[in-house]
């Protein structure tokens, strides 16, 4: 790691984490807060730390649209 470097994303080893190869889970893509840049930095570590999972998980999930209501 290049000791001058302060900012970014790192994993607790200290590697750096590249957002742009972190793959969007769908849930990513339908939530309120996808695209939200007050946002970006707490998606980015929860995709980041649940990458190599079977199942992904966020408890800030907001859909983007309201579940149609039973009539």
């Amino acid at each position: 790691m290049d000791k001058k470097k302060m900012s970014g994303f790192f994993r607790d080893d200290g590697t750096e984490i590249n957002p742009g190869l972190i793959v969007k889970p769908s849930l990513c893509v339908s939530c309120r807060q996808d695209g939200n840049p007050d946002e970006e930095i707490i998606c980015t570590l929860t995709r980041a730390d649940q990458e190599h999972e079977k199942t992904f998980r966020c408890d800030a999930y907001e859909p983007k649209w309201p579940k149609p209501s039973k009539k």
